[in-house]
């Protein structure tokens, strides 16, 4: 997206995808990397229920829940001076109804100062995103493998394959839209559906694992970065940011150990 937009914003997401403007988007669950990518032109933020796998040691995003999302979400928020910044619903946060989404994004949006909330599902949640699209809330929905529903799925695999599934997923994404998400992220889905639901759907479909014909891209950070020893084979490591950060702090220990840290320069004199 055009780097001189103060702000993206809503208007933004949907002028971009009728101008052919590729969509960047990252999880962010602190202020202090939400600032770094921030700064370095992302578009979207996602402050992604991912934040159980991959900060807090859970092996599924099932026991996030909204008070773990309240904080990070409100960190990023404070940070982010010109992304779009987008929270998560968590896993049994929106699934009873319409009353429930509403009470769970008027929280977050009031709590924390994000821009958007996100949920998964198609056709089964389009009266909660009508309910929030109603009261003022953007959404943007996620479709494909969707990581709360991974026990039904028999773990994270590709979705939408063959006739009858990928009509479905189509049917979803036309759905989601209809009831007025502003955005769809489209999840370990055979890029040629992704390439067709991007075509269908008048909002921005954002990838990841997705194929190359999405409006945009997101992929979590500490898999962007190169932050572990593994990393989905759909997120490329643009970096090796925990091999230098374990350089570091091995170096420091060292440094203390042998007495060579804090020297004269960073000490104070009396």
């Amino acid at each position: 997206m055009t780097q001189n937009v103060k702000r993206v914003r809503v208007h933004h997401l949907r002028q971009a995808k009728e101008q052919g403007e590729r969509l960047s988007m990252l999880t962010a669950y602190d202020a202090v990397t939400a600032r770094i990518f921030d700064e370095a032109g992302v578009d979207m933020l996602l402050v992604g229920d991912s934040i159980g796998n991959t900060m807090h040691g859970h092996a599924t995003t099932l026991p996030v829940t909204v008070d773990d999302l309240i904080p990070p979400a409100r960190a990023v928020a404070r940070a982010a001076q010109r992304a779009f910044v987008v929270v998560d619903f968590p896993f049994g946060s929106y699934e009873a109804g319409p009353e429930q989404a509403l009470a769970t994004g008027v929280r977050l949006m009031k709590e924390t100062g994000v821009d958007a909330v996100k949920l998964e599902g198609g056709k089964r949640v389009a009266r909660q995103i009508r309910a929030l699209t109603d009261a003022g809330i953007p959404v943007v929905g996620h479709l494909g493998y969707t990581p709360q529903s991974e026990n039904l799925f028999g773990g994270p695999r590709v979705q939408g394959r063959g006739d009858v599934a990928a009509e479905r997923l189509s049917e979803d994404a036309l759905a989601i839209t209809e009831a007025g998400a502003v955005a769809i992220v489209l999840e370990m889905v055979p890029a040629p559906l992704a390439a067709r639901i991007t075509e269908i759907v008048a909002v921005p479909t954002i990838g990841i694992g997705a194929g190359a014909q999405c409006d945009g891209q997101v992929l979590v950070w500490v898999d962007m970065a190169g932050m572990t020893d593994w990393s989905p084979r759909f997120a490329k490591r643009f970096g090796e940011v925990g091999a230098a950060l374990k350089a570091a702090a091995t170096s420091y220990i060292d440094e203390v150990r042998g007495g060579t840290f804090p020297d004269a320069a960073h000490q104070f004199d009396a």
